[in-house]
């Protein structure tokens, strides 16, 4: 006889739901980075079709 028990269902339903969860949340954030990159560009866009030269952002320093 073996001194093994048979392996838990739940424990490996359990690893999976969490790596399930953690592909979601990459893609969450992925979409929400995609998202503000497209909103910023569409800004530039805007700007420069309405003729305007200085359409670029301007970082300032912190003080």
């Amino acid at each position: 006889m073996s001194d093994q028990q048979p392996a838990d269902p739940d424990s490996a339903r359990n690893v999976e739901n969490l790596a399930l969860l953690v592909v979601f949340g990459v893609v969450v954030a992925a979409g929400i980075w995609l998202l503000w990159t497209m909103a910023d560009v569409r800004k530039v866009q805007d700007c420069a079709a309405q003729g305007r030269r200085n359409c670029a952002t301007i970082e300032r320093p912190e003080r």
